[in-house]
């Protein structure tokens, strides 16, 4: 087992682009590639942890050298599973400027859903399957890329696997990351979950429409994140009734015009 994020070493990640029909070619397996033995033995523990955050960091940096090349704004959403993180994506590409290009890039251990989901809008897409992995990386954010060969001026958003903790180590070269939590879950979230949100520029508290009904309080939730992370800024939205929507394209834009001055 990997010590940095309990994925298991021979755990294979399949990259796939949706078809038209149920037949899927052309997928391209990868490995963790971690090098170094796993033992129980605290020194050993700390340099496999060590080894692969810096394998990871470094191809973080190539992939962060590739967006700015081509002036590409590269938006890494976390969450744990269902928050609605696709259908804040399919809300967004909905409602995107045609002249504008859009490219994604979806996480999960298995299946082509999300994928699937995303294709319906039209825009480019390829899934990432990590099988027993928690997490995507900055290496098969790399062999996506390439698959999708996004044009330049364009927005790439990448939709990580569900999970709160282990994405929150894991740099993928990425211009800004979201992390989105739903008013179905525990407000307490980010004081249970800090790594991610103190790792976070924005969040997102979706599923708003349903505040009358569930026990959640939007201002405890902000205070709780303000702690860990007093820089996050905060949009609230419903991805199905359309709502706080235009506050989100319009954070977009705001930070698409960021890059192409830098």
């Amino acid at each position: 087992m990997c010590t940095t994020c309990g994925c298991g070493e021979s755990a294979e990640v399949t990259i796939l682009r949706p078809r038209k029909t149920d037949a899927l070619s052309g997928s391209l397996t990868l490995g963790h590639h971690h090098e170094a033995e796993h033992h129980h033995h605290n020194e050993k523990v700390l340099h496999v942890e060590q080894d692969i955050l810096q394998q990871n960091n470094l191809l973080a940096e190539r992939n962060r050298g590739y967006f700015e090349a081509k002036n590409i704004l590269a938006i890494n959403l976390v969450s744990s599973p269902g928050s609605g993180k696709t259908s804040l994506l399919e809300a967004t590409l909905k409602n995107r400027q045609k002249e504008k290009h859009y490219y994604v890039i979806e996480g999960d251990q298995q299946t082509m859903n999300d994928a699937n989901r995303i294709d319906a809008t039209g825009v480019p897409v390829v899934q990432v399957n990590t099988g027993q992995g928690c997490h995507l990386d900055s290496n098969m954010i790399n062999k996506a890329v390439k698959e999708l060969n996004p044009d330049k001026n364009s927005i790439l958003f990448i939709e990580n696997v569900g999970n709160l903790v282990c994405p929150a180590m894991f740099d993928l070269g990425e211009n800004t990351r979201v992390v989105i939590i739903s008013v179905t879950e525990g407000d307490d979230k980010p004081i249970k979950y800090p790594d991610m949100f103190h790792s976070a520029q924005y969040c997102i508290i979706n599923k708003i429409d349903l505040l009358p009904y569930v026990d959640f309080e939007v201002e405890k939730t902000k205070e709780y994140a303000l702690r860990v992370n007093h820089h996050l800024k905060f949009i609230e939205l419903s991805a199905r009734t359309g709502e706080g929507m235009d506050r989100w394209l319009a954070l977009l834009e705001k930070l698409k015009k960021q890059i192409t001055v830098l």
